[in-house]
């Protein structure tokens, strides 16, 4: 199911007399007059909620003598709400692009010619400025704190607190034997 069918679908299930409808349609499949009869509604307006649930693809009809039958859609239902959400969005590339573009300003805000000029009292704009540090570290590699105090001296003259911020927020990896960063499999 796609974003927009699953936005058609909610929007069409918040409607008591739909639900009604869905409801009635899940024990068996019925016509028209026989809903209308059941749920005390008239049979345009039964006409006019079958219209939505079919164009939102939770009912399906067919002819059957006289009568158009209408039947639900239960494949439909089987789909559950967290795999809707788990679903790329139709603005994923949207999404991406302004985190980027929000990633650039805080950089932007903080660096001048390559030095930070401040640590941010943020948490989340501290996070990106340590990530984009980060950078300067080579994969899969053992430094040492001397190692990882000259190359971050060339950011922030306060390499210490930049260095324990990093550890914490898990960026890079501390043991008795050196640094590295983290996520690398050292």
């Amino acid at each position: 199911m796609t974003e927009a069918d699953a936005i058609r679908l909610f929007k069409c299930l918040a409607d008591k007399s739909r639900l009604q409808i869905l409801k009635s349609l899940s024990v068996e499949d019925m016509y028209v007059e026989r809903l209308a009869k059941r749920l005390g509604l008239s049979a345009p307006t039964v006409c006019f909620h079958l219209k939505k649930l079919s164009d939102a693809g939770a009912v399906t009809s067919y002819k059957n003598q006289y009568y158009m039958m209408y039947s639900l859609k239960k494949e439909v239902f089987q789909t559950s709400i967290l795999e809707i959400v788990q679903q790329e969005s139709d603005e994923a590339q949207l999404q991406i692009q302004r985190d980027e573009e929000y990633r650039q300003k805080v950089l932007d805000a903080f660096f001048e010619y390559g030095k930070l000029k401040a640590i941010p009292a943020q948490l989340k704009k501290e996070r990106i400025v340590l990530e984009h540090i980060a950078r300067a570290f080579e994969c899969g590699r053992m430094y040492s704190e001397k190692e990882v105090n000259l190359i971050l001296s060339d950011f922030y003259d306060d390499f210490c607190t930049i260095r324990r911020d990093m550890v914490q927020e898990g960026i890079l990896g501390r043991s008795s034997v050196g640094y590295w960063k983290m996520g690398d499999g050292v």
